[in-house]
């Protein structure tokens, strides 16, 4: 697994299992599908997209899951959705034996440009 500091989100995901490898550029490819602006690179040793000079999302492959980074709280638009997952700060997990929830993936990405997009007419 991954535990060694990547150059690249290509050199990221292979250091995984095949099968995790799989759901990571299952995430890598909505996430370049819904922001094709965004920028891929490597911070706090994960994978992240960066839109507009600012942050837009990070993911994570691990033993059992996958994490997303961050994920909005507090908007009815994801609490029901959310919910079935495990979360943390800002941070939700899915679990590799079940499918991705891609919608929801979507929505979260969606949600997180719209939010990238404030930052920088902020800025």
């Amino acid at each position: 697994m991954a535990t060694q500091k990547s150059a690249n989100i290509d050199e990221y995901i292979a250091g995984f299992p095949k099968e995790i490898q799989m759901v990571l550029e299952q995430v890598r490819s909505i996430i370049k599908k819904e922001a094709p602006g965004a920028e891929e690179t490597i911070s706090y040793a994960i994978p992240a997209f960066n839109l507009h000079k600012h942050n837009l999302i990070y993911f994570a492959g691990y033993k059992n899951h996958i994490s997303l980074y961050p994920v909005p709280k507090g908007t009815e638009t994801f609490t029901k959705e959310i919910s079935k997952y495990k979360s943390g700060k800002g941070t939700m997990q899915f679990p590799l034996d079940k499918p991705l929830p891609v919608s929801l993936v979507t929505k979260i990405i969606k949600y997180s440009i719209k939010e990238n997009i404030k930052k920088y007419k902020q800025s």
